[in-house]
């Protein structure tokens, strides 16, 4: 675990699925394999990873950090929300007999994530593969535009406290 300070690892499971921020490298396989079930006819994943360049820069890492706590209440309401989503946009007969959405798990590093390495791990399972496509990039949107995470990237060629500070869009 990384000497950092300022955030904490945590794991929140709630009925809705998993959230996880970790400064452990993510295993994507075992984070699908956490969403398996017999019920789904699809798995969406969605692997983020540091890229190599940003706006003609060379990106040599990057770093986050995280309200820990509080990101982890927001990526449960934001998998609540996927759900309910979901359920709703499903163009299945009325009532439905399974739910749209069976199992979810999101997985967001802290710390220094290597070029290469994911930083964010998004899969879910559901009985229809539209419900699982729809409900993996709604829920990366909404990690991305309201959960407490903030990215440092460091370029080469820049000083290390010249790095710059990215918060997501509504923190």
């Amino acid at each position: 675990m990384s000497s950092n300070v300022a955030s904490v690892e945590g794991r929140l499971d709630t009925p809705n699925g998993t959230c996880v921020l970790t400064y452990e490298p993510l295993d994507a396989q075992q984070i699908i394999a956490s969403v398996q079930d017999d019920a789904a006819g699809a798995i969406a994943t969605f692997i983020g990873t540091t890229r190599n360049s940003f706006q003609g820069k060379v990106v040599t890492k990057l770093e986050y950090q995280a309200y820990t706590k509080l990101a982890l209440k927001t990526m449960a309401d934001v998998i609540h929300n996927a759900r309910e989503t979901v359920k709703r946009s499903s163009h299945h007969p009325a009532p439905l007999i399974v739910p749209s959405l069976l199992h979810c798990a999101v997985y967001h590093r802290l710390g220094s994530v290597p070029v290469g390495q994911p930083s964010i791990v998004i899969a879910v399972s559901s009985p229809h593969r539209r419900e699982a496509f729809a409900a993996c990039e709604f829920i990366l949107e909404e990690v991305k535009h309201k959960v407490q995470v903030w990215k440092r990237e460091y370029y080469e060629g820049v000083p290390d406290e010249e790095a710059e500070w990215k918060s997501n869009a509504g923190c």
